[in-house]
């Protein structure tokens, strides 16, 4: 439960009130047909997109550590952060 200064209670009842007139409603309408535009944009072209790019991502890793294995190519070093060297030095 949160308690809001008598100030913030006075603003989001000020909004309620607001938000019922009929041009608030109207502005809202626009705002919800965008909205609805790029929801469907991103359903329909931008998923499929990005789902198919992680799965050739993930493939060309795996390809790489396949080689790595089959041609005995040793691991890279961990990475050391700079912090972690400045530490190391001290």
């Amino acid at each position: 439960m949160t308690l809001l200064s008598r100030e913030q209670q006075q603003v989001l009842e000020q909004r309620h009130i607001e938000q019922r007139t009929e041009d608030w409603k109207a502005r809202y309408d626009v705002r919800a047909g965008v909205e609805g535009t790029i929801s469907q944009a991103v359903r329909r072209t931008g998923l499929p997109k990005t789902h198919l790019g992680n799965v050739l991502a993930v493939t060309a890793i795996n390809l790489i550590r396949l080689d790595a294995w089959l041609t005995g190519t040793p691991l890279g070093e961990t990475r050391i952060s700079h912090l972690t060297r400045l530490e190391l030095a001290a």
